[in-house]
């Protein structure tokens, strides 16, 4: 049955992460999952028979169907997908990375802009409850080291660990930040693909604050921590088990407290936020620029990373 007066919602590409879009438009207060766009059939089929919905045999058809959709395929695939989306009048919620160019990501742009049409980037840790915290917590970052680590995982291989997976803490660094980057430094290794498979990245930013990003996809374990150190203050913060310690001058030295944090499924409130920025018309808390923005400092990076290798 269809909800009342709920939005109607799609999912162009069902695989290992669409899937769980496709899940939480069902489950959603306000969404109403119409159908997707995949290209494989039992992964449709899947999606289908559980959540009662339509595979749709073109983006043209799931846009005129839809005043919503995820765009969850493959990053060399966003643009090529996300255009006719938006020809259709969609607003559309784009995969982490935007794209894999610049050029692509102006083709986006004005694709949106043309259309009036909200273009919201999935930089899912935007939304978890720890970037919450220290959105309200720092407030003049010195000196930022965020690590991801994970275990390899032939998806998302198209591209290298900078788009695949640093992306993610360069987002969050340049929102904690605020400052132009002035310079980087990088370095990259090539270990199961033909792309780097782990990343450092040095950024100095003009007003001084240092940022040191380490990212692999063939670790052992999974890592998702960030640490920020300010006057006075450093904080400590797992995004991936949400909990996380501050240490702060006093009287008597450091003192130690750990974080409250109210846990929540980052992907969920993100796709609540990106329907309530849809109902209301309203700016999406990472919308295309700041995509655009990540996207081209991870393009600097991931440049600098080739031009050593071919040295």
């Amino acid at each position: 049955m269809a909800k009342k007066h709920a939005i109607a919602c799609g999912v162009a590409g069902v695989g290992y992460l669409g899937k769980h879009h496709a899940r939480l438009y069902h489950e959603l207060p306000g969404c109403e999952l119409v159908g997707i766009y995949e290209v494989n059939d039992a992964a449709a089929k899947e999606i289908c028979d559980a959540y009662g919905c339509k595979r749709f045999d073109s983006l043209e058809a799931l846009g005129a169907a839809c005043k919503a959709v995820s765009v969850v395929v493959p990053t060399d695939l966003h643009c090529a997908v996300a255009v006719p989306l938006l020809k259709a009048g969609c607003h559309l919620l784009v995969e982490k990375p935007l794209c894999t160019s610049l050029e692509e990501a102006e083709e986006i742009l004005a694709a949106a802009k043309a259309h009036d049409c909200l273009v919201q980037v999935g930089h899912v840790e935007h939304y978890n409850p720890v970037m919450a915290f220290l959105e309200k917590s720092v407030k003049d970052p010195r000196f930022i080291t965020a690590d991801r680590l994970a275990p390899f995982n032939p998806r998302g291989t198209e591209v290298g660990v900078v788009l695949d997976l640093m992306i993610h803490d360069i987002g969050v660094i340049l929102q904690l930040v605020r400052s132009p980057v002035e310079r980087v430094e990088a370095i990259g290794v090539e270990v199961l693909s033909k792309s780097e498979d782990i990343a450092n990245a040095r950024i100095v930013f003009e007003n001084g604050c240092v940022a040191n990003i380490n990212t692999s996809r063939v670790s052992l374990k999974k890592v998702r921590e960030i640490r920020v150190f300010q006057p006075s203050t450093y904080l400590s913060l797992d995004f991936m088990n949400q909990k996380g310690h501050l240490l702060k001058k006093g009287l008597m030295g450091l003192s130690k407290k750990d974080i409250p944090i109210e846990k929540g499924e980052p992907l969920r409130i993100e796709l609540a936020s990106f329907v309530h920025c849809v109902q209301n018309s309203s700016k999406p808390k990472v919308g295309a620029e700041l995509g655009r923005q990540a996207l081209e400092l991870a393009i600097e990076i991931s440049e600098q990373i080739r031009t050593q290798k071919i040295r």
